[in-house]
This record gives structure tokens, C-alpha cells and sequence, in this order.
């Protein structure tokens, strides 16, 4: 069991492209990616192994891609190029601030990231490492939400810590819909009955097969990847929820 009151040993950030772009437009915020991985190494500071799945929307999305003509297998290895520059960008910042890292793509390019085996992540992490884990699951047709599910699935994690721009899971957009209210914990069912946008139905149906509960909080919040893994602050749980 981790420390300092986290009672997760090893957990997977998923973190969209999106996030990492700041007060962008597209591409990547330096200075919110340094924030992200602040919030990484204090973690780690804690005994908690950390992987982290990103995606690409800030620099080319598949799906996107295809609804303008493009071919869906083409497009979606686009984006997988796409999130491998941003677990490239992740990384590099990391290990400036002293975090030692490795990022394993699921598409073999061997000068610039390490080829995903299972076996090596999970060494890597034992290692006190925060592995990256790249170009989703090297497969089209795949989001990296569904990537996310997968490698938290092999990897035997505990949690998987989803960052984004809201505090939890809402009845509604609560961007849109004021009266939108936040669950404290949700079912597994639930999301996928009410199509609530948490994750797509791949990755939630996979969530539920192994039984790994999804945190879904805001990641723009300084400091609050800790906070929220400590059980404090607003998040929404997703998992076997008992009625």
C-alpha cells in the first residue's frame, strides 16, 4: 500500500491532448505540462508507481480526420504519431525536473522510444520509472481511452486517475447545462446506460471486465492529482458500485 494516506500502490493518468494544450489553441503549453509533471513527481515522492497515457487532440484527432474524408486507418495512425510527440514532450520534462522516465510505444521506432513489452513496464515502474506509454494500442479504430483501459488492465493497476476540465462525472455538461449535477460514485453500467461521456464504451466495458475504478477529476487544478488520491477535494468514482 502507497503512503501518505494513498491507498493505491500503482495507478495510470490519462491525461487528453486537449489538457496539455493550457490556455492554447492547439499544440503544447510548456508551462502546464510542467505543472502536470510537478504533480507526477510528487506523487512518486510518495511510493506510488505511476504509468500515463496521453492523447493527441491537440495536435491531430482520427476521428476528425476521418469526418472530412480522410481514410479512418490513416487518420487514426496520424493520431498515434500525434501522441507520440506529446509522451516525447512529457518526458523531456519530467526528466528536467528529475523524474526518470521511459516512454514505450506500441508502434515499433526504436530511435525514439523503447517497443511496448509488458514484462519491461512493469519493471521500469517496480524501478520507480514513470513509463509513457505511447501511440495507443498501435491499432486504428482505437481511442486512447480505450489505450488507457488496456495498459492499466496489463500493468495490474489499482486506480486509473482520468485528468480533465471538470471535477467529476455530471448528469450533464455542466459547461452547458447549469443545473448539471456531480456524482459522488457511479456504476460501471450507469455511465454506459445514461452514454455519459467519461470515456467511450470500449474503454468503460474493459474497466468493468477487470474491475479497475476510474477517478475522473480536474487536472488544471495545481496539485490536485494528490489531493484526489488522498480522498480529498470533488471527483467522481466509477466502478462496481454497490446499490
Amino acid at each position: 500500500m502507497a503512503t501518505a494516506n494513498i491507498p493505491y500502490k500503482r495507478i495510470l493518468l490519462k491525461m487528453s491532448g486537449e489538457a496539455l494544450m493550457g490556455q492554447k489553441e492547439f499544440g503544447l503549453d510548456p508551462e502546464t505540462v510542467e505543472r502536470y509533471a510537478q504533480d507526477v513527481k510528487e506523487l512518486i515522492g510518495l511510493g506510488v508507481e505511476v504509468c500515463v497515457v496521453v492523447g493527441a487532440g491537440n495536435i491531430f484527432r482520427g476521428v476528425s480526420g476521418a469526418s472530412q474524408g480522410m481514410d479512418r486507418t490513416t487518420a487514426d495512425q496520424m493520431g498515434m504519431l500525434g501522441i507520440v510527440i506529446n509522451a516525447l514532450c512529457l518526458q523531456n520534462v519530467l526528466e528536467n525536473i528529475g523524474v526518470p522516465t521511459r516512454v514505450l510505444s506500441a508502434i515499433q521506432m526504436d530511435q525514439v522510444a523503447e517497443p511496448y513489452i509488458r514484462r519491461r513496464a512493469m519493471r521500469h515502474m517496480e524501478k520507480g520509472r514513470v513509463v509513457i506509454f505511447a501511440a495507443g494500442t498501435g491499432n486504428p479504430y482505437f481511442t486512447s481511452d480505450t489505450a488507457a483501459t488496456l495498459r492499466a488492465s496489463e500493468m495490474n493497476c489499482d486506480l486509473i486517475a482520468k485528468g480533465t476540465k471538470v471535477n467529476g462525472v455530471y448528469t450533464a455538461d455542466p459547461q452547458k447545462d447549469p443545473s448539471a449535477t456531480r456524482f459522488d460514485k457511479i456504476d460501471y453500467m450507469d455511465v454506459l446506460t445514461k452514454e455519459l461521456k467519461v470515456m467511450d464504451a470500449t474503454a468503460i466495458s474493459l474497466a468493468k471486465d477487470n474491475n479497475i475504478p476510474i477517478m475522473v477529476f480536474n487536472i488544471r487544478e495545481k496539485g490536485n492529482l494528490v489531493k484526489v488520491l488522498q480522498g480529498q477535494g470533488e471527483f467522481t468514482i466509477v466502478g462496481n458500485i454497490k446499490k
